[in-house]
């Protein structure tokens, strides 16, 4: 049974970590620093996120389940992106599970750290995921929003 996800103190301490290297544009170069808009208060939320390039696409994975971002996403698909000094402004399209399914198979085989918190195992058929994908929900990144891209 997949691993249920709790942001804890350890959760908390590397997010503080992660958000810092990605603010001065070190780190894996798939993280990114989320901001979306929250869905009761209206200010901004960030939260450090990998993003996933498959194929001239991007993806937007909660591999945790559906946690605040999500809800904020859904509730407001418009979002930013940033990494050292360049923010993209895009909008994120929910994928249905037969598009997410093979995103969360890829996913897992390139993050294999949250691979607990999956039933599935990277090796696993695709279908798998398929089933698996209303629990991990999966967005498309598309163009850019408003005034674009910003930065060096």
């Amino acid at each position: 049974m997949a691993k249920s996800y709790r942001l804890g103190t350890a959760r908390r301490s590397a997010n503080v970590v992660m958000t810092a290297m990605i603010r001065l544009g070190i780190g894996g170069k798939s993280n990114y620093l989320l901001t979306t808009t929250g869905r009761k208060t209206g200010q901004p939320r960030t939260t450090p996120v990998t993003v996933l390039r498959d194929v001239g696409d991007r993806w937007l994975v909660s591999p945790y389940g559906v946690v605040g971002w999500v809800h904020n996403v859904r509730a407001n698909p418009e979002l930013s992106l940033r990494r050292g000094g360049t923010t993209e402004r895009l909008r994120a399209v929910e994928a249905g599970p037969e598009a997410a399914g093979p995103v969360l198979q890829r996913y897992v085989q390139r993050a294999p750290i949250t691979a607990p918190f999956f039933d599935a195992k990277a090796a696993d058929p695709v279908q798998k995921f398929v089933d698996e994908a209303p629990r991990h929900p999966v967005f498309q990144l598309t163009g850019n929003v408003g005034s674009g891209a910003s930065g060096p």
